[in-house]
């Protein structure tokens, strides 16, 4: 049994010695919350894609106010002919040649259109809402998954120190148990049981930093840059602060802004519904031209018109009620989506909120837990000094030590991953 005991126990600390990875090998730039949270909205697809549907908004708003304009066009041109007769006088065939030349002006613009451009102006009024709205509400998620991967790396870092605490609690016990040893007052098995203590306390650390470095490379990944980033701990992330849920609730139910942008895609999508009943109206064009022409360039013959023209279509096929039909139909879901919104934000602050209790009272249970596993430690460790206990007293007094530990570094997480949740509904930190 002892020997199976040494066996893994060296086994496990070459292992652990093997797979460590090297810190030192890989520098990893240091980053703040704010900062990170900047870069990722500067770096990230989504954003970038938010920000261009605003722009494509902007520029279809200003087609709008173009289709009040008249459209005007320039022309010019220039032509030369050659022909051949037979001249009976000279009995010859003589060669001719004319150039003639040509340039014109004209302008048309639509009078009505069936209150078209009217209606085409509001839905583009509000389709730049909806792309407002949505590079909002993008603003926030992106926020959000930042302060995810920010956080997540802050508490993997922290997990590496907690393991790093482990290992030297263990290397002390494992020096106590040797010195008991030498003594003659400790068996063999209480020194192979904490170097087995040592070994697993390096695994951890090892586990701790492999998540460490995943958290660091997604961290790096959303904000724009290749490798690893360290996040840095800040002491205003470990505030606990208070919060008014009902005030919260009322703020995420008027301006959060998943409902300000379903919204506003409401109100387009009423936008476009009105204007397709524009296509039920005639439309009236009126155009003026001005040319001239002639064969010599200083002296040209002026002409113009000037037309009034006026289109009906009477049927064509349905082609406006299948449009209008969509149209509604597009309306109808998008109020439906934006009432859903409403109730989606409200059950998930609900969760949110419950989800940020749970975790500030768990991390009130964890500092509690480990203040009481830390003087259960120092009475069992000195209770072994003095024979009264044994080795199983103190390691089992360690692992609960290290599991306080742990619990405090989740529970932490937790808290904050929920607040950024909050603050991504209702639009603002907290």
């Amino acid at each position: 049994m002892q020997a199976r005991i040494i066996i893994i126990g060296f086994g496990l600390v070459a292992l652990a010695r093997m797979a460590m990875p090297d810190r030192a090998a890989a520098q990893a730039q240091s980053v703040t919350l704010d900062q990170a949270v900047g870069m990722a909205l500067q770096a990230q697809p989504a954003m970038v894609q938010a920000r261009g549907q605003v722009t494509s908004a902007g520029a279809a708003k200003l087609q709008t106010v173009g289709s009040w304009l008249p459209n005007v066009s320039l022309s010019s041109g220039a032509s030369t002919n050659s022909s051949t007769r037979y001249d009976q006088a000279t009995q010859r065939t003589v060669s001719a040649s004319s150039t003639s030349y040509s340039a014109g002006i004209s302008a048309s613009l639509v009078v009505f259109d069936g209150l078209g451009r009217l209606y085409d102006g509001r839905a583009a009024s509000a389709d730049a809402r909806a792309a407002d709205a949505s590079l909002v509400n993008q603003r926030f998620q992106t926020t959000l998954q930042t302060k995810q991967a920010f956080f997540n790396a802050l508490a993997a870092e922290e997990l590496v120190r907690v393991s790093e605490t482990r290992i030297e609690r263990a290397m002390e016990q494992l020096k106590v148990a040797q010195e008991k040893l030498a003594a003659g007052t400790a068996t063999r098995s209480d020194t192979l049981r904490s170097t087995v203590e040592v070994a697993n306390a390096r695994l951890q650390k090892l586990n701790a930093e492999t998540q460490l470095a995943t958290a660091e490379a997604n961290l790096a990944r959303l904000i724009g840059v290749g490798g690893r980033v360290r996040a840095v701990r800040e002491d205003r992330l470990l505030v606990i602060s208070e919060i008014d849920t009902m005030t919260v609730r009322e703020e995420a139910l008027s301006q959060s802004p998943a409902i300000y942008q379903a919204d506003a895609q409401a109100a387009a999508a009423a936008a476009q519904y009105s204007a397709s009943f524009g296509q039920y109206l005639p439309q009236v064009t009126a155009s003026y031209s001005r040319s001239w022409s002639g064969s010599e360039f200083t002296e040209l013959d002026p002409s113009w018109s000037v037309r009034l023209s006026a289109s009906w279509p009477l049927f064509n096929g349905f082609s406006r009620e299948l449009n209008r039909t969509r149209s509604a139909v597009n309306r109808d879901n998008a109020r439906a989506q934006a009432e859903d919104a409403r109730r989606q934000v409200n059950a998930q602050l609900t969760q949110d909120l419950a989800s940020l209790m749970s975790a500030q009272t768990r991390l009130e249970i964890a500092l509690a837990n480990r203040a009481a596993s830390e003087e259960d430690l120092r009475v069992q460790q000195e209770r072994y000094r003095l024979g009264a206990a044994t080795i199983l007293d103190v390691l089992a007094s360690q692992v609960n030590l290290d599991q306080a530990e742990v619990d405090i570094v989740q529970a932490r997480l937790d808290y904050l991953v929920a607040k950024a949740q909050i603050e991504a509904l209702i639009g603002r930190e907290l």
